[in-house]
């Protein structure tokens, strides 16, 4: 997924199924994503999936609620899309999971994040940097069960 915005990657010791599953537990986000206060899932698809969830994040600026809109159409991976609300215009990421030759896993995190609220250019590249690398470290650790 090519986007403006914010990608990373990271290697993570363990299978590509295992961290697809750690990072679509949402609920569990609090205890493992910087920032992440508290995750709601609203709806889910037909495979038990989310497909909307609702999030209260510390900002650093503020705190923020936002919902986010899951999409599976990736082959290794899938994307979210935020509804429009008071604290966020727009934002849209995604999880890519490829699996490596010696059976670790590449996570690659693509995130772009327009909040409604004035933030200097500089100062939203540098959180979004800070929220996908603080979200792929999170993601490593808690896969690997570090």
């Amino acid at each position: 997924m090519t986007m403006e915005g914010t990608v990373q990657r990271i290697e993570v010791s363990a299978d590509a199924q295992h961290i697809y599953e750690v990072a679509l537990d949402l609920e569990a986000y609090p205890d493992w994503v910087n920032g992440v206060k508290e995750v709601e899932v609203l709806e889910e698809d037909e495979h038990g999936r989310p497909a909307r969830a609702s999030f209260r994040a510390d900002a650093m600026i503020k705190e923020i609620n936002y919902t986010l809109l899951y999409s599976y159409d990736m082959e290794n991976g899938f994307s979210w899309t935020a509804e429009a609300g008071d604290d966020i215009t727009a934002m849209d990421g995604s999880y890519e999971f490829n699996t490596l030759e010696d059976g670790s896993t590449e996570v690659l995190y693509a995130l772009r994040v327009d909040p409604a609220f004035t933030v200097p250019g500089f100062l939203r590249r540098q959180a979004e940097k800070q929220i996908v690398s603080s979200a792929l470290r999170g993601l490593k650790k808690r896969s690997e069960g570090v």
